[in-house]
């Protein structure tokens, strides 16, 4: 892969090139790429949905939104970082196609701003509750009549692809959705491969899957024009990773490794002895001592050492990705940053007692139960009056239960495949605090 190739600045749709020498730097193209995901109805539903306590009301708590801000934050101060470097080791960028370290920070900012603009009300448990309904729910009832990855989108619904979906998808008068540039498109592809086969190897990018069938052939096309390298056989798709998603990915780490830990101490879920001794351990190098004994309360103190330690993880991860840029252009290097951290122990440390005592907490248990219902309840609603009516035999319920769906989802889709994955993408887009309600409707 080449640096040049990954930086494009073509959109879906483009006839001509967008050369970066051309660029208005008042008016970026990946600084739009940022503006645009800022103002979608999507990223601004992320307000009222569940980071890590659902429903939670607590001022403090993170949501999905302010989340996603704070690792766009880290992401920018990540990719300028890498940047620098990038534009030093290669002058030619600069010189003669008029890059700037800023403008990987652009990239990787927008990339990390929408990386969870697909995810479903709830948590991961609403990815989980969506699967589960096909593979061990009423939607079981569709599987022989899809070819075996369609299936596989549907019991291993997947909040990276149906992001893919959310920025690119075409309706009537709305081509390509966002219209991102491709190299923040690639930056978010955490996963660039299909949902089978799964987990075929150890390399990080076969994790999970990054878009649906019914995107493949756009992410092909993205990832020809990015120049990244393909690393399936026969009738499979998939790519080793653009090499500004580590950098997404690892904001994205460094934030719910910490800020989520913070909530935990906050929410008295984590005592504060236990959070200073788990956070100076991340920080003994940085801390300034005296600074420290003048915090007189526990939310400047815990601020304090967030800030230090979320510092020192991004220029971890900056050193990672420059000692390994040259085995990650050549689709080398199958792990995350934080993989290969002098903080990994420390990290998995604050993880594990996250998951122990907040991921865990019977607070998270209950509700996150609550939004199973929910979610099954829902699809099993709209499913059954979407294809009920496209088969000519809606009852009046089901005619009054559409009328509810958004302008936008009227849209007729001729395969089964495309119907559930429809009604799907309008529950995952629902919030929290929606979800409930309509629950609460179609159930009266």
């Amino acid at each position: 892969m080449t640096w040049e190739q990954l930086l494009s600045l073509k959109r879906q749709g483009d006839t001509s090139k967008r050369l970066r020498i051309e660029q208005d730097d008042t008016r970026l193209g990946f600084e739009v790429d940022y503006d645009r995901i800022i103002f979608s109805s999507a990223f601004r539903s992320l307000q009222d949905k569940t980071q890590v306590i659902p429903l939670s009301k607590t001022d403090f708590v993170h949501t999905r939104l302010t989340h996603s801000l704070e690792v766009s934050v880290v992401g920018r101060s990540i990719g300028r970082l890498v940047g620098k470097k990038i534009i030093e080791k290669y002058p030619h960028l600069k010189e003669v196609h008029g890059y700037h370290m800023n403008d990987f920070g652009a990239i990787v900012a927008a990339a990390a701003l929408a990386h969870d603009i697909g995810n479903p009300p709830f948590g991961h448990s609403g990815e989980k509750a969506i699967g589960e309904y096909f593979s061990i729910g009423k939607g079981q009832q569709y599987k022989d009549k899809l070819t075996d990855k369609q299936w596989q989108d549907l019991i291993d619904f997947e909040g990276n692809a149906n992001g893919f979906s959310v920025l690119t998808s075409s309706r009537p008068g709305i081509e390509g959705s966002l219209r991102l540039s491709y190299a923040t498109l690639g930056a978010f592809t955490k996963y660039p491969k299909e949902s089978l086969p799964k987990k075929p190897t150890k390399n990080i990018a076969d994790k999970k899957y990054g878009f649906f069938q019914s995107d493949k052939e756009f992410f092909k096309e993205v990832a020809e024009e990015l120049g990244m390298i393909s690393n399936k056989t026969g009738e499979d798709i998939g790519y080793e990773r653009h090499p500004l998603a580590f950098l997404v990915e690892a904001a994205d780490d460094i934030c719910y490794t910490i800020i989520d830990f913070e909530d935990g101490i906050n929410l008295g879920l984590v005592s504060e002895d236990f959070a200073l001794e788990y956070l100076i351990k991340l920080v003994k190098d940085t801390i300034d001592a005296g600074k420290y004994q003048t915090l007189i309360t526990k939310e400047d103190r815990i601020s304090y050492l967030r800030a230090l330690a979320i510092g020192n993880l991004i220029n971890d991860a900056v050193r990672i990705f420059i000692e390994n840029e040259e085995a990650i252009l050549q689709g080398k290097f199958h792990f995350a940053l934080t993989d290969k951290s002098k903080y990994k122990a420390q990290m998995d440390d604050i993880i594990k007692l996250s998951v122990k005592n907040i991921y865990q907490s019977r607070e998270v248990i209950e509700k996150e139960l609550s939004g199973y219902q929910i979610i099954n309840n829902l699809l099993d609603k709209f499913i059954t009056a979407y294809n009920n009516n496209h088969e000519g035999k809606a009852t009046n319920y089901d005619k009054l239960l559409l009328k509810i769906l958004p302008e936008k989802h009227h849209l007729e889709k001729e395969s089964l495949y495309e119907r559930l994955l429809h009604i799907c993408h309008f529950i995952s887009m629902l919030t929290d605090g929606k979800a409930v309600q309509l629950n609460q409707i179609v159930t009266a």
